[in-house]
C-alpha cells in the first residue's frame, strides 16, 4: 500500500454513449487524460483543465487537508465503466465476480450489501443499471483494514461523506473481500443521481477527495499510524519486486539530469526514509535497474518502473496460478500467442477476471502437458462459458486458419467447390472424421468471411476466391479475437463425469484418436485413466470389445453415442412441453421459435419450437441474440447454416 502522497489513481473512462451532450463529453475525456498515461501523477486538485468539471470539485480542494504525515492511508483502485461500449454482460459479470466463492472471513462466497441492507438483490440493482450511460467501480483498501471490527459500516460511513461532498444520494453495492494479505472492498456506483440524471464526479474528487475521506475515517477509527508501523511499512517495500512507492519517491527526487542525489535525503521531509530509500536503490542495483554513477549520485533506468510493474503483475498471475492449482504440483506458465506454436489442451482449474475492476478475464488450464497455464482471455469474453473443471483447447489466433489453407489449395482459376473438397476428403477419410462434416466446416468458415466482403458464393457450393485468402483471413480474425488467443469449449463436463454418461464425449474422441499428446504427469495422466474408465463402460453398453490388450470400438460410435443422448433429451422435453419431437433430417431446412438451450454430454443444442412440434439443432453463439425469434436451421453433416428474418442471405455459426 502506497502512502497518500504517493498513490496514484489511473481511471480508464470509455467513449460517451450520447455524443451529442457535450458537457458529459468534455468531463470524460477530460478524465481519460488524466489517467491515460502511466506514471502519470494526478497533482493537487485543480491544476488540470478541466478539474471543475462534474460534482466534488470543490470538495475535492478540502477533503484530507487536515491529515497529518502519520494518517491511515487508504489505497483506492477506480474505473469509470462505459456501459455502452462494454459487454453486454459486463454488470453482471463483474456483480457475479465480486461475490465469487472464497471471499468472506470464512472463506465462503461474498456477500452483497447496500447501504442500508446486507442483503442486496443484484439482480434488481442491475436491472435499474441497464440504461445507465456509465457505471463506476472501486476498490477501497483500507491500511490496517483487518483491525476495523465491520468494514461494511466503514464503507457505508464513507459512502455517506461522499454523499455529502457530491450533493446526491448514491445508489451503490458492494461486497467486502477477506482474502488478500490487505482486506478491501469492492464498490460498484451506478452512473445515475437522486433526480435521474448523468452522475458526473470531477476528476480530482475521484483522483483526491474519495480518498481523503477514506483516510479521514480510517485515522478516525484507527488512530494515526505509530512510528514502528510506518518503518515496518517501508522496510517490506526496499526488498520487493514490484513498483513501490519508495520508487515513486526516487522518481520525483530525479534531477534534470537524471540523478538522485543522497544528499538530499536529509532533508527534513525526506529524513525519515533516508535509510529505506539508500536500500531500495541497492536492491535496484542489485536487480540491473539502477547504478552509482559516482559516489552518492545514483542513475535509476529509463525501463525500470516498466520492468517493476511486469514484475509485479507476474508475481500476481504466479500467485493466482498457486492458489488455483491448490498444492498440486505443476510446471507454471504464461501462454503467449506470438510465442506458444502449439495449442494446449487441458481442464479449466480456476478463472477470474484481472485486475478486478476489468471485465478482461482469465482462465488457469491444467494441460494434459502437464503444466499449468495462465491464459488472458479475448476482451469481452464470458467466463460462464468456461465451468471449473471444463475441457477447453487454447491456440494463438493470430495463426492462420487450417481451414483457409485447405480452401485456398483447393482452389482452381479462382473457384472452390465442395463437391471437389468432398471427393478429397472422401478419399483422405479416417474412422473418427466424416467427410461430409470436413466440408460443411469449411463452408461455415466460407460463409463468415462473405458476409466480411472477401469471398463471393457464385452458385450453391461454388465460391470465388481471392489469391491473398489467407492473409485477409488472418487479418479478419486478428480485431476480433484482440489478446491473440482462441478459446474452444470442448466439453464442459469434466472428464470423471465423462466416463459414464451417453453421449458422444471429448473422451470418445480421443479414443478414437489414439489419445495423442496425452503425457503421464499430471492432467495428462488423469486423462489416460479416464479412457481406461470410459472403455469398459463402452464396452457395457454393447459399443466396443476388448480384443487381447486391444480396444475396438463400434462403427459410427460418435454418431450413435450423439442419437441416444438427444433422443432421451427430446423425451424429456416431449413429456414437459407437450409437444412432439421432429429429428432434423440432412440438408432439410427445418423452421422454430428459438426457446432455449439445451446442454448435453454431446454439446450444446438449441430447442426449435415449431408450433406443434420441436427439433433439437447444434447450437452456435450466432444464434443466442435471437432467443425468442423464429429461426431456419439446415443442417449438413455436423455443420449447421441458420437463416434469419431480415436477413437477406444464410448465417452460418
Amino acid at each position: 500500500m502506497s502512502s497518500r502522497d504517493d498513490d496514484r489513481f489511473r481511471v480508464r473512462p470509455g467513449a460517451p454513449k450520447q455524443r451529442g451532450d457535450a458537457f458529459i463529453n468534455q468531463v470524460l475525456r477530460q478524465t481519460n487524460k488524466a489517467g491515460a498515461k502511466v506514471g502519470n501523477k494526478i497533482g493537487k486538485a485543480g491544476r488540470q483543465p478541466g478539474a471543475r468539471l462534474g460534482r466534488g470539485h470543490v470538495a475535492a480542494r478540502f477533503a484530507g487537508r487536515s491529515l497529518a504525515a502519520n494518517a491511515r492511508r487508504v489505497a483506492i483502485k477506480a474505473r469509470l465503466v462505459n456501459l455502452a461500449k462494454a459487454s453486454p454482460r459486463s454488470i453482471t459479470t463483474h456483480l457475479r465476480y465480486i461475490e465469487r466463492e472464497g471471499v468472506d472471513r470464512l472463506g465462503g462466497a461474498g456477500r452483497a450489501y447496500g447501504p442500508t441492507t446486507d442483503a442486496a438483490d443484484l439482480d434488481a440493482f442491475k436491472e435499474r443499471s441497464a440504461g445507465d450511460r456509465h457505471q463506476f467501480r472501486f476498490i477501497v483498501s483500507p491500511e490496517g483494514a483487518e483491525q476495523l471490527d465491520d468494514l461494511r459500516t466503514y464503507t457505508r460511513h464513507l459512502m455517506a461523506r461522499m454523499e455529502g461532498d457530491l450533493g446526491t444520494r448514491l445508489e451503490w453495492v458492494a461486497v467486502d473481500h477477506w482474502n488478500t494479505d490487505n482486506p478491501h472492498t469492492h464498490i460498484v456506483l451506478r452512473g445515475k443521481d437522486d433526480t435521474g440524471k448523468d452522475l458526473i464526479i470531477s476528476r480530482d474528487y475521484i483522483a483526491e477527495g474519495m480518498r481523503g475521506r477514506a483516510s479521514e475515517l480510517a485515522t478516525e477509527w484507527l488512530g494515526p499510524r505509530t512510528e514502528r508501523e510506518i518503518q515496518r511499512t517501508m522496510q517490506r517495500e526496499v526488498d520487493q519486486e514490484r513498483w513501490t512507492g519508495l520508487d515513486r519517491t526516487l522518481q520525483r527526487e530525479t534531477g534534470d539530469d537524471g540523478l538522485v542525489r543522497i544528499e538530499r535525503f536529509s532533508e527534513p521531509r525526506l529524513q525519515r526514509q533516508r535509510q529505506v530509500l539508500i536500500g531500495r536503490l541497492q536492491r535496484l542495483q542489485r536487480m540491473g535497474l539502477a547504478v552509482e554513477s559516482q559516489p552518492g549520485k545514483w542513475v535509476v533506468h529509463a525501463e525500470a518502473e516498466a520492468t517493476l510493474r511486469a514484475m509485479g503483475e507476474r508475481g500476481d498471475i504466479i500467485r493466482t496460478m498457486q492458489s488455483a492449482m491448490n498444492s498440486r504440483q505443476r510446471e507454471l506458465a504464461v501462454f503467449q500467442p506470438g510465442k506458444d506454436s502449439q495449442a494446449i489442451v487441458g481442464r479449466v482449474v480456476g478463472k477470474g477476471l484481472a485486475g478486478e475492476l476489468h471485465d478482461k478475464g482469465y482462465l488457469i488450464v491444467d494441460g494434459t502437458n502437464g503444466k499449468a497455464h495462465y491464459v488472458a482471455l479475448p476482451p469481452r469474453a464470458d467466463l460462464e462459458h468456461y465451468p471449473t473443471g471444463a475441457v477447453v483447447e487454447v491456440k494463438g489466433s493470430a495463426d492462420v486458419r487450417a481451414a483457409d489453407r485447405n480452401v485456398a489449395a483447393l482452389v482452381v482459376d479462382g473457384v472452390y467447390r465442395t463437391d471437389h473438397h468432398l471427393a478429397v476428403a472422401q478419399g483422405q477419410a479416417t474412422p473418427d472424421r466424416d467427410p461430409r462434416e470436413v466440408v460443411a466446416a469449411h463452408v461455415r468458415r466460407l460463409e463468415a468471411l462473405r458476409r466480411a466482403g472477401i469471398v463471393d458464393r457464385v452458385a450453391e457450393g461454388v465460391w470465388r476466391v481471392p489469391d491473398d485468402l489467407i492473409e485477409r483471413g488472418r487479418q479478419y480474425d486478428a480485431p476480433r479475437l484482440g489478446s491473440g488467443v482462441a478459446v474452444a469449449l470442448k466439453s464442459h463436463l469434466p472428464i470423471e463425469r465423462q466416463t459414464r454418461v451417453i453421449g458422444a464425449t471429448w473422451l470418445d474422441q480421443q479414443l478414437l484418436g489414439g489419445d495423442k499428446g496425452m503425457g503421464d504427469l499430471g492432467f495428462g495422466g488423469e486423462v489416460k485413466y479416464a479412457l481406461s474408465k470410459r472403455a469398459d463402460f463402452l464396452i457395457e453398453q454393447g459399443l466396443a470389445q476388448r480384443r487381447g490388450q486391444r480396444v475396438v470400438l463400434a462403427r459410427n460410435l460418435l454418431a450413435t453415442l450423439r442419437e441416444r443422448d438427444i433422443g432421451a433429451a427430446a423425451r424429456k422435453i416431449a413429456e414437459e412441453t407437450g409437444l412432439i419431437y421432429r429429428p432434423m433430417e440432412n440438408a432439410k431446412p427445418i423452421s422454430g421459435v428459438y426457446r432455449r438451450d439445451v446442454l448435453l454430454a454431446s454439446g450444446r443444442y438449441a430447442m426449435l419450437d415449431g408450433g406443434a412440434g420441436f427439433s433439437l439443432v447444434p447450437w452456435k453463439p450466432v444464434i443466442e441474440q435471437k432467443r425468442g425469434r423464429r429461426v431456419t436451421a439446415v443442417v449438413c453433416g455436423q455443420g449447421i447454416s441458420w437463416e434469419f428474418a431480415r436477413q437477406r442471405g444464410p448465417s452460418i455459426g
